[in-house]
């Protein structure tokens, strides 16, 4: 196992108000509500306004975790934002997020591994805190996928919804959150899932996007659900644990599908996974968080479950991680 110095001490969310039902959709597509939760388990998903960024989203997720939890920001030295939907491809959603916040001393990095994003930001943050170089760092999860899809396409259209997590992750070696960790990536199949040209131009409040994701949903689903459960295998391998010592399962939410195919070849109950799918789709970056925040506002997750994440999507990437829920 690998030797953490950091715990998880906060976590806070944001979802837009605006909800888009399956039923809105059948106005705008050929589709019917039916058909979408048949083959994705999605009911509804929020958008944001046109007036509402990635940026805007990360400080309510932030706003809503110094709320519950009393947590000060002066103190955090590095400020990582999970996204693939920035506002800008410079300066970074970090930046603003600090700047939004009045953070005074802080670094402050966007990370794009798509929906793997925030287990790779999350092991970014155990790694620069336990080698001492940072004490205390926001790791966010936030996107506004609907500002960068096509309405035409009900390939990708259904999916996809808006909405961002946020954990504080701080210096604690006695009580650290941090069990273990396996990634990888399979670049060879990126061109299955991608954006073109993603341009945002934000002035006042005019916006232009010229880039959509483009997926090819049948590769994507049989690449995950073979690659994710060897993954999981592998990791609790190195952990030296078995299926019942995970409390909770908390995959990437993309598709319900997705994850019962992943329960059945791991033996993770269903009934002990949580996602954020039927209310919020497929959030990238943001589905991990939202789901465990919605395990912790149900009373799901308590103090010391050990938790398997799993994040996988766009690049191809996937990446996988044991924790201790420090809360």
């Amino acid at each position: 196992m690998n030797v953490s110095k950091a715990r998880i001490t906060a976590i806070g969310s944001y979802v837009p108000d605006k909800k888009l039902t399956n039923h809105d959709l059948e106005e705008m597509i050929e589709t019917n509500d039916e058909w979408i939760v048949q083959r994705t388990g999605i009911k509804e998903r929020r958008i944001a306004l046109d007036t509402e960024f990635t940026s805007d989203i990360s400080v309510k997720a932030v706003e809503n975790l110094i709320e519950r939890y009393e947590k000060s920001l002066d103190d955090v030295d590095m400020v990582i934002v999970c996204t693939m939907t920035p506002d800008f491809k410079t300066p970074s959603v970090s930046a603003l997020v600090q700047a939004k916040l009045g953070i005074k001393n802080t670094g402050a990095i966007d990370l794009n591994a798509a929906c793997s994003g925030f287990a790779y930001g999350l092991h970014i943050a155990n790694g620069l805190i336990t080698s001492g170089l940072n004490k205390k760092i926001l790791v966010i999860g936030a996107e506004t996928f609907s500002k960068i899809l096509d309405y035409s396409d009900r390939s990708t259209c259904i999916l996809f919804g808006d909405g961002g997590g946020a954990v504080l992750v701080e210096f604690d070696e006695e009580n650290p959150s941090f069990i273990d960790v396996h990634m990888g990536t399979n670049g060879e199949l990126a061109h299955n899932l991608y954006c073109t040209d993603l341009s945002n131009q934000m002035f006042g409040n005019e916006l232009a996007v010229n880039g959509f994701v483009n997926q090819n949903g049948r590769e994507v689903y049989k690449w995950a659900v073979n690659t994710v459960p060897k993954g999981i295998k592998a990791l609790l391998e190195k952990a030296q644990f078995e299926t019942t010592d995970v409390d909770w399962f908390v995959p990437h939410s993309a598709n319900l599908r997705i994850i019962e195919s992943i329960c059945s070849r791991t033996g993770l109950p269903l009934e002990q996974t949580i996602y954020s799918l039927e209310y919020y789709g497929n959030t990238s970056a943001a589905s991990i968080p939202l789901s465990l925040d919605k395990g912790v506002k149900e009373g799901k997750i308590k103090t010391n479950d050990k938790m398997l994440l799993y994040g996988f999507g766009g690049g191809l990437t996937h990446a996988g991680m044991l924790i201790n829920w420090t809360i």
